[in-house]
Formats: structure tokens, C-alpha cells, sequence
């Protein structure tokens, strides 16, 4: 028996506790099952969280681990599940240690041990593994980080993504820097592009291609690299230099990134920019420490936790009261995935796999991420509504600077990189 919507909103501080209305109901019990029970039979429903607990993405996926039980808690709090009897939600945190093949073993044993949905997992390669055993066992599976957009072109009817793809990214974060550029009445007529060479690289340089070409922005020199085996970028940032680039645009993972940092600050090329895409250090706190004079005015495109939404703020403080250091979006996304959930069986009344899935296909859900709307997932399972914004580091702080209505303050453009 479906079941009305919810509303689910974070209120206060500690805890992050949610306020609740609906109506109870009767429920199918079991993952999977089609055998009838009245709601007090179902006392708990367990969900499974896929991250990387331990190995070098540890900090992330720890967090994750963290704000997801945040989530879970705040259910609880308030009442549980009411269509199905006040039943608690039960977070089964499993470690994939960055592996695609523990993630997908680890996986099968969360489902065999009775969870009726899974969310995670941070890495592209052992979400598209996780997906593959949701789609086999039909168990909805909400990915909170994972930007690969192959994993949602499979056909798969049981997997869902929350943040923006890849190719989402490349797009939106070239969309913002020519209206940055336009905005600001600089002249930028080229960039060069500097990008890892896998797949989550090549998908956000190729999308962003498309826009700046269609704009007729020039890209050019496009530079491609191994960010395992990179450890120094001064001769890739000297080719940036010799050409006629107005600003870089660099998508990439941490320790890459800070390469590029380190390079321009060394060889000094003319540039009015550096720009991440979907990058993984200029909006992360510890850049500001290692980078060359703290990165100062760095821009990047990327998801991120609307700082400029009350309960994104409520979330955030009582996550750093909680757990000693500032939320990551990562978790804000980890956050949300719960709660996508969490909504899908109270709309559905029930933890039948089949139903759930169903019920999240049609979720209203507001994220605390900063979106254009609320989350909606189309055909493929992708959020349609997911945003990039475009931060810059301005005096030691990570600021929202565009679009208009997610910023904290002004930008500043140009900003050449070495002044």
C-alpha cells in the first residue's frame, strides 16, 4: 500500500534531529519478499553503507560512514519510519578499503544479511562493481560519490546517482567560467586544459570542450596525465606558459592538483585564472595549508554542501560538534543519500526491495547539496536537479561566488595565480 510523502527537514543543532508528519500503514516484510505483515512486525530495516574506511581516501569515507548514521539517528529520533509502525532504521557500514572487488563483495554480503537498500560507495570503479550486484539482486542502491557516467549506462533500473556526473560537471563548470568571464567583462578567448587521463577526466574535459567550443572560447594546449605516476608538473605548467592560454582550467584528484599549484608558482606563467572542474583540491580546506601562498584565488567548479541553506548549516555544526572537523560534501552527500531513503519507505510502507526502488524513483526530496531543484531522477537513475557552484579561495577561506544565488560574497576575476 503506497503511502503519502513526508517531509523530512533538519531542525536545531545536536543531533540534526527531523521534523516528521505522515501516516502509519500496512507493510510487506522482507527484502525482496512478497509475504504480507502488519507494521509491527517490522521493528527494523537495515540499510548498507559502502565506503572506503581504511586506505588513502580513508578521510573521506569515514565521514561519510559518520554523516550517514547522523542521518539514520535523525530518523530514529523522530519517530522512525512511520508507515511502517515507527520501525528504526539500522546502518550496516561496511569497509571497501578503495577496492572495486571488496566493494562488490562486501556488497553481497549487506544484502544477504537482510538490507533492503545500499548507498555509496566514493569510488567510480566500485560503485559501477556495487551497482552490477544491486541490479542482479534488485535492491536500490543510491550513490552518493561517484562521478563515472558509464556506470549509469548500463540499463540498470536499480541504481540512482546524487551528484553530478562527470560529463554534468565538464558541462555546468564551463557554462559558469564563460559567464564568470562575461559577468566580470575580462577577455578570455583561450585556455588550456590540463586533466587526469582516466575516465572521470576525460568525461569532464570533453563536455566542457563541447560548451567553450559552441562559445567560441579557444582550448588549447589540452593536456592529459597519469596521476599515479606524476610527481612534478613543472614541464606540463611551462607548455601552459609558452602558449597564448588566458587561464587554466584543471581537472584532477588531490595530490595532482597541488602539483599543478606548486608548478605555477614556480614557472609563473601569464595567467588570468586557474579554474578546477570537478576538482578534488581547490575547494578542500587542507589546499589552503599545502598550497603555495594558500592558493589564493583559485576557482573551482564542483559539487559542494549549500552553505547558504539553514539546514545545511545546522547539519554542519552539529557534525563538527560531533566529530571535531568540518563536514566534507561528501558526507552532506552521504547525508542526503540516507534520507532519499529513508523517504522511499515511507512512501512505499513497505521494505520489499522492488517497492523501495519505486518509491525513489519518485522522490521529492530537497537536498542540503546545492542543486537546481529538488532531487529527480531520470530514466538511467541520474539526478537531473544536481548542481555544480563555483567556488574561490579569497583570504585563506573557500567562499561560494557563482551563480548569484548560492554565493556568500563577490568573486574576484581576474586572479592571476602568482601576484
Amino acid at each position: 500500500m503506497k503511502r503519502s510523502l513526508r517531509n523530512w527537514s533538519v531542525v536545531g543543532l545536536a543531533g540534526a534531529t527531523l521534523a516528521l508528519s505522515g501516516c502509519a500503514g500496512s507493510a510487506v516484510s522482507a527484502a525482496g519478499g512478497d509475504a504480507e505483515a502488519t507494521t509491527e512486525d517490522v521493528a527494523e530495516i537495515h540499510i548498507g553503507a559502502l565506503h572506503p574506511l581504511t586506505g588513502s581516501n580513508a578521510a573521506d569515507g569515514q565521514q561519510m560512514a559518520a554523516a550517514a548514521q547522523m542521518a539514520v539517528d535523525a530518523v530514529n529520533e523522530a519517530g522512525g519510519i512511520e508507515s511502517l509502525g515507527g520501525a528504526e532504521l539500522v546502518l550496516d557500514s561496511a569497509d571497501t578499503q578503495g577496492e572495486a572487488e571488496t566493494g562488490q563483495s562486501e556488497a553481497t554480503r549487506l544484502i544477504e544479511e537482510g538490507a533492503v537498500a545500499l548507498l555509496g560507495t566514493f569510488q567510480s570503479g566500485t560503485s559501477a562493481n556495487v551497482a552490477s550486484v544491486a541490479e542482479r539482486n534488485q535492491v536500490p542502491f543510491v550513490m552518493d560519490v561517484s562521478a563515472l557516467d558509464e556506470i549509469l549506462e548500463q540499463g540498470y533500473t536499480y541504481s540512482f546517482r546524487l551528484q553530478p556526473s562527470a560529463s554534468q560537471m565538464g558541462t555546468q563548470g564551463a557554462e559558469s567560467l564563460l559567464s564568470l568571464v562575461e559577468d566580470s567583462g575580462a577577455e578570455v578567448d583561450q585556455v588550456a586544459y590540463l586533466y587526469e587521463q582516466g575516465n572521470y577526466g576525460a568525461a569532464a574535459y570533453e563536455t566542457f570542450l563541447a560548451e567553450a567550443e559552441e562559445a567560441g572560447l579557444t582550448v588549447d594546449p589540452v593536456i592529459q596525465y597519469d596521476p599515479a605516476a606524476v610527481n612534478d608538473m613543472t614541464t606540463q605548467i611551462t607548455q601552459v606558459a609558452a602558449s597564448d592560454a588566458d587561464a587554466l582550467v584543471v581537472t584532477g584528484y588531490y595530490r595532482d592538483s597541488l602539483l599543478v599549484a606548486q608548478a605555477v608558482d614556480i614557472v609563473e606563467p601569464d595567467l588570468q585564472a586557474v579554474y578546477g572542474v570537478a576538482n578534488g583540491a581547490y575547494d578542500q580546506p587542507d589546499f589552503v595549508n599545502d598550497a603555495p601562498n594558500g592558493g589564493d584565488g583559485y576557482f573551482d567548479a564542483n559539487y559542494h554542501w549549500d552553505v547558504t541553506n539553514a539546514d545545511s548549516q545546522a547539519l554542519a555544526e552539529a557534525f563538527e560538534a560531533e566529530h571535531g572537523e568540518p563536514i566534507r560534501s561528501s558526507a552532506v552527500l552521504s547525508y542526503d543519500a540516507v534520507m532519499v531513503i529513508a523517504e522511499a519507505l515511507e512512501r512505499a510502507g513497505s521494505t520489499d526491495t522492488t517497492a523501495v526502488r519505486d518509491a525513489v524513483t519518485e522522490t521529492g526530496y530537497a537536498p542540503l547539496m546545492v542543486a537546481d531543484g529538488p532531487v529527480t531522477f531520470d530514466e538511467t537513475g541520474q539526478n537531473t536537479n544536481a548542481a555544480v557552484v563555483v567556488m574561490q579561495i579569497q583570504d585563506g577561506d573557500i567562499v561560494q561566488v557563482f551563480p548569484q544565488e548560492f554565493a556568500e560574497t563577490d568573486y574576484v576575476f581576474p586572479a592571476p595565480p602568482t601576484e
